[in-house]
């Protein structure tokens, strides 16, 4: 193979996790820079009901049969010996960006998880007030959605469920650097260490969904993991004063299967 022809597929790799989508954002790419597109929001004529109605990308939100997020119901999930998650993540110079609809952290490439024979690569975290995911009926006080990429351009998000409580130091930094403008990404102040945002137990609920804002593309590979980490009151008061709320109401299961580690 050609020196040329090496230098190709590098470039076509890089381009094909650079145009990523984005989970906390409408219509704007991997880094959250606004791509145009129909506005949207999370109340009202707008809202999450409507979704599907504002522009004919959006047709999935009201169409899917795999919408996310969902309440889990764990007395009925199968649980088996599934693979553990193998996250290999390390500490990593990221960016953060306030997108019109989350607060959104774009880190540098190299930070990875695999489950079975999959591998994938992160892109991006963004949060949710409260937890869009639930169990049992109950949401916790926010959520950590951890979006990955695979090389065949496939996803999976990673879900933290975060409560009240001790500072986490590696969302510290996050909320110490929220942006004063929208849609103006800024660079985190030192390497962030992604790794001590999960608990120690990464045992997780497993399903096919879909992205949970619009335009709620489905097949997408979802790992909500069962214990949750903790942030502290500050930061949750900081994010609450720009988002009070942003979270898409539970979708039907539709018989979808839902498993679990033991």
């Amino acid at each position: 193979m050609s020196r040329f022809t090496l230098k190709l597929v590098a470039l076509c790799i890089s381009l094909t996790f650079a145009a990523a989508p984005s989970l906390g954002a409408d219509k704007k790419d991997a880094k959250g820079h606004d791509k145009g597109g129909a506005h949207w929001t999370y109340a009202g004529e707008t809202g999450p009901a409507k979704w599907g109605y504002l522009e004919e990308d959006f047709a999935e939100c009201k169409l899917g049969h795999n919408q996310s997020p969902i309440d889990i119901p764990d007395a009925s999930t199968r649980k088996g010996n599934l693979p553990s998650l193998r996250i290999q993540y390390k500490p990593t110079a990221a960016r953060i960006i306030d997108n019109g609809h989350t607060i959104q952290v774009n880190v540098d490439p190299g930070n990875t998880f695999s489950v079975g024979d999959k591998s994938y690569q992160l892109l991006q975290f963004h949060f949710h007030k409260p937890s869009e995911e639930k169990i049992n009926g109950k949401a916790h006080d926010m959520v950590a959605h951890l979006v990955h990429q695979a090389a065949d351009g496939k996803l999976a998000v990673i879900a933290v469920l975060l409560d009240g409580g001790k500072d986490n130091p590696a969302l510290k930094p996050v909320f110490a650097s929220l942006p004063k403008q929208k849609d103006k990404e800024v660079p985190l102040k030192g390497p962030i260490d992604v790794v001590k945002l999960l608990p120690n137990d990464t045992g997780y609920y497993s399903f096919t969904g879909s992205l949970t804002t619009p335009p709620c593309s489905e097949s997408v590979s979802w790992f909500v993991l069962k214990t949750p980490s903790t942030v502290s009151a500050e930061s949750l008061a900081k994010f609450a004063k720009i988002y009070p709320m942003n979270a898409r109401p539970v979708q039907p299961l539709n018989g979808r299967e839902i498993t679990a580690t033991q």
